[in-house]
C-alpha cells in the first residue's frame, strides 16, 4: 500500500491503530506536554488497524482525509453510547471532523467492508503518553452493558492501562 511507504506509519502500543506523528510544538505546559500535536492515521482492514478503546485527559479532534468511512464509538460519563460515522461525504451524512471530549472513551473501525481510511488527530494541550488510559473490557462491559459487543472486539484485554513512552517524545 502506497500510504505505508509514504508515511512510514508506526503501530501505537496498546491503542492499535497505525500512525505518524506530524506536528508537535516546540513550546511546552509546566507539565512537560505540548502545546499542541497532531498526527495521520491509518485504518487498514488488511493490517488489523484499530483504534481500540482510550480515554483522554484533553479533547481530541478526528478529522477524515481519504478512503473508506469509519466509525467512532463513544461510550460517554453519562452512561449513554454513540457512533459517528466519519468519511469524506458529508452530503451522505459522513462527518469530515469530531470532537471527542476529554474523559470519553473511544475508539474507531472501518465501517464493514471498508478497505482502508486516512485520518487525522489534532490535540491541544497535544497528546503524550501520560494523557492516554486504555479501556479494559472488563470495565467497560460491566458499565456500557448495551456495548458489550463492540467493547469485545476493540477494548483492550492485556491488563495494561498505561501507554509507554513513545519514540521521539
Amino acid at each position: 500500500m502506497a500510504l505505508l511507504r509514504q508515511y512510514r506509519f508506526l503501530r501505537l502500543p496498546l491503542e492499535g491503530t497505525l500512525y505518524r506523528e506530524t506536528w508537535r510544538t516546540a513550546d511546552t505546559l509546566a507539565s512537560g506536554s505540548p502545546v499542541g500535536t497532531a498526527m495521520i492515521g491509518l485504518f487498514a482492514d488488511s493490517l488489523g488497524s484499530v483504534s481500540r478503546f482510550h480515554r483522554l485527559t484533553h479533547d481530541e479532534v478526528w478529522h477524515a482525509y481519504a478512503g473508506d468511512p469509519f466509525v467512532l464509538y463513544l461510550l460517554h460519563n453519562d452512561g449513554s453510547t454513540s457512533e459517528v460515522l466519519m468519511g469524506t461525504d458529508p452530503l451522505a451524512g459522513q462527518a469530515v471532523q469530531c470532537v471527542v471530549p476529554a474523559g470519553t472513551w473511544q475508539a474507531g473501525a472501518l465501517q464493514p467492508g471498508g478497505d482502508y481510511a486516512l485520518y487525522g488527530c489534532t490535540m491541544a494541550p497535544g497528546f503524550s503518553p501520560g494523557c492516554f488510559e486504555a479501556g479494559p473490557v472488563h470495565e467497560l462491559t460491566s458499565r456500557y452493558p448495551s456495548a458489550t459487543e463492540i467493547i469485545a472486539r476493540l477494548g483492550v484485554t492485556s491488563g495494561e492501562t498505561r501507554m509507554p513512552e513513545l519514540p521521539g517524545h
